[in-house]
C-alpha cells in the first residue's frame, strides 16, 4: 500500500531543491505531514484544494517511514496518515501532475 502527499508548484519545486520539506502551510500549522491513503485523496483534493490550479501528486511506501508515521483519527474519525519529521525526496518513489478534469482535479488510478 502507497500513502500520497499533494503539494503545489512551489511546494513541489522547494522539496526537489531542498531534498525535504517541513510541508505546506496547514503541515506546519499542526506539526506534522498530512497524507492519504488512494481511498482518501479525491476527498482531500476536494476539501482543501478545491479552486487551486496545478497540483503535484506524490506517492510514498509508509513502510520506510514507519518509525515516525501515525495513523491518527480525522475527518469522521477516518484514520489518515501523519508524518512527523520532514519529508524528504528519499520518501518520494514517483510523482505525476493531477490533471483538471471538468473543473475538478482528478487523481486517477492510485493503486
Amino acid at each position: 500500500m502507497l500513502i500520497y502527499k499533494i503539494l503545489r508548484p512551489a511546494e513541489w519545486d522547494a522539496l526537489q531543491r531542498d531534498g525535504q520539506t517541513d510541508g505546506a502551510p496547514v503541515d506546519l500549522a499542526d506539526g506534522y505531514i498530512h497524507f492519504s491513503t488512494a481511498d482518501q485523496v479525491t476527498g482531500t483534493l476536494a476539501k482543501h484544494f478545491a479552486g487551486e490550479g496545478a497540483l503535484h501528486l506524490l506517492a510514498c511506501d509508509p513502510a520506510t517511514m514507519q518509525q515516525d508515521l501515525k495513523w491518527e483519527e480525522a475527518r469522521g474519525g477516518v484514520l489518515f496518515p501523519h508524518l512527523y519529521r520532514p519529508l524528504r525526496m528519499a520518501d518520494v518513489i514517483w510523482n505525476r501532475p493531477i490533471p483538471h478534469v471538468d473543473g475538478h482535479h482528478d487523481a486517477g488510478s492510485l493503486e
